[in-house]
């Protein structure tokens, strides 16, 4: 079983909006909260890094 976790920014355990990551076999792997059994993103390690500090440096990503 893998370990899906929310970010930590999250609205708690019962915030539905979020994304959630798990580390793979393969890379890491993003999923929708929402959506646990839908399409999931898979990352290398170091692209995903790459990705959050993009992230922390923009201040983070708003949906619109």
């Amino acid at each position: 079983m893998t370990g899906w976790r929310k970010s930590t920014h999250s609205g708690g355990a019962t915030d539905e909006a979020c994304a959630e990551v798990a580390a793979l076999p393969e890379g890491v792997g993003v999923r929708d909260s929402r959506d646990p059994d839908g399409g999931r993103l898979l990352m290398a390690g170091g692209a995903f890094a790459e990705l959050l500090r993009l992230i922390k440096q923009d201040g983070g990503v708003r949906a619109g």
